[in-house]
């Protein structure tokens, strides 16, 4: 029977101890030799697994490059561990902003000193594909341990995957809130009841909106319209997944309950500033919907706003077709074009990322955004944290329809746009986004993979 890590704390801090006391390295010129193959460690993982008593490199020093545009990514912290384990192998880290990343590594790629191991992000997906060595880790292995395999295998392949997934959820004041005499009974599960309690958040000197129940001013109408279309039956694309499916009776009548929510309610405005993050942040605005990039965003600019998270509402009070929209984030990627020693030591570190929970459980609190390992479903420190454990128990009714192009959410935009500050009206702005999305995709190869939903049965 397989040995198992008690807790990953546990193993992190075994591996920090046994490392040091007993891997055996000898310090030689031009690195750190590991003569030592027994670690004493305990192997990790369920069926995809890590057995770390072993040499690597044949215990011969080797550094390999890692690159990544974020600190916060939890690789580094698993670069740090394996490097623990193997005192020959040093994970030199290269942090580079968004932008100079994904210009720099392609060109880095196509050569032969590009990094072995890299972040991915998969609206990058065409862009890095040519590049990608495919994990030396058995599929079915992996859809035995992982949520949201399945769109991700390419013949056969599996090059990257999905280590946590992101959705959208209400974000509160919670001062506000109290103020308005509300209390967590008066959460909203339907739309018709988010509307009356932004109605009590709002408030209004005169004419003037002082504080905006909701607001959803900046990119939350592109976003959200796609969940309030699943969550009727609506599909994002057509059937065969090659067509946006935007002007349709579902998108009409979801946009126009944005604009009631403005117009006739008032209960926020297209005037109440550009940004409802920063709106929210500085206590402006009761209530917005946002993905988990929100706890990050407020924990660095906005400290001081104390609050709460729930569920986005739903139509009806009955299971939907899906709550959302999800996105994952990916696991990395190995540069097929480095050396055999590179892609080998790139292949283990993948492995011993996949394996070990503290992986998965770090991605998970770091991004707000739920675990993809299938044993993480129930783990305390996954359920204790306020987004998680909203997320918990729909990750199953989510939706991924592939890294569609940026036309979807940007036409959008500009419908709502269109609509609010240009006077048309909702028929018409509709119509003309659909229009744009067809015009953008004319010579897109991309297809949706909406279909690998597992109740893609239930859609309209």
């Amino acid at each position: 029977m397989k040995k198992k890590v008690l807790s990953a704390l546990f193993s992190m801090l075994l591996v920090t101890s046994l490392a040091a006391c007993s891997s055996g390295g000898d310090k030689a010129s031009g690195g750190t030799k590991d003569e030592n193959a027994d670690k004493g460690l305990e192997v990790l993982g369920d069926t995809v697994t890590f057995d770390p008593n072993k040499l690597v490199n044949e215990g011969e020093p080797i550094t390999i490059e890692y690159w990544t545009w974020g600190e916060n990514d939890p690789t580094l912290k698993m670069a740090e561990a394996y490097e623990e384990i193997y005192p020959n192998v040093e994970i030199k880290e290269v942090i580079q902003p968004w932008d100079d990343f994904w210009t720099k590594l392609p060109l880095s790629l196509k050569g032969k000193n590009g990094p072995a191991v890299f972040n991915i992000h998969n609206s990058q997906h065409d862009l890095i594909m040519p590049y990608l060595e495919a994990y030396d880790i058995p599929v079915e292995n992996l859809q035995a341990d992982f949520n949201s395999v399945d769109p991700h295998i390419i013949d056969g392949n599996v090059y990257y995957t999905d280590s946590v997934i992101n959705t959208g959820n209400i974000y509160y004041n919670k001062k506000l809130w109290e103020e308005a005499g509300l209390t967590d009974k008066d959460i909203p599960k339907t739309w018709e009841q988010f509307r009356g309690i932004a109605k009590k958040l709002t408030k209004t000197d005169g004419d003037k909106i002082v504080q905006a129940g909701f607001n959803y001013n900046g990119e939350t109408y592109n976003a959200l319209y796609q969940g309030m279309n699943y969550q009727k039956g609506e599909l994002l694309f057509s059937k065969d997944g090659k067509v946006a499916n935007y002007d349709n009776s579902v998108t009409i009548e979801n946009t126009q309950f944005f604009v009631d929510l403005y117009e006739k309610d008032k209960v926020g405005s297209k005037d109440f500033g550009d940004d409802s993050t920063m709106s929210f942040g500085n206590g402006q605005t009761a209530m917005v919907y946002k993905w988990g990039w929100m706890v990050g965003e407020l924990e660095a600019k906005y400290p001081d706003i104390e609050y709460g998270v729930f569920a986005t509402p739903t139509p009806t009070e009955e299971v939907p077709f899906a709550y959302d929209r999800f996105n994952g984030e990916s696991t990395p990627g190995i540069n097929k074009n480095q050396t055999e020693e590179q892609r080998a030591i790139a292949q283990d570190f993948i492995r011993f990322c996949l394996a070990n929970d503290e992986y998965s459980v770090t991605a998970g609190l770091t991004m707000a955004s739920f675990p993809t390992k299938k044993s993480l479903a129930d783990n305390p420190r996954i359920l204790e944290d306020p987004v998680l454990s909203v997320i918990a128990p729909r990750v199953e009714r989510l939706i991924w329809p592939g890294a569609f192009p940026s036309t979807i959410e940007t036409s959008a935009k500009q419908t709502i746009e269109d609509i609010l500050y240009n006077g048309k009206s909702v028929e018409v702005a509709v119509k003309e986004g659909q229009e744009r999305m067809d015009s953008d995709m004319k010579n897109s190869d991309f297809t949706s993979l909406e279909s690998s939903y597992q109740f893609f049965d239930e859609a309209k």
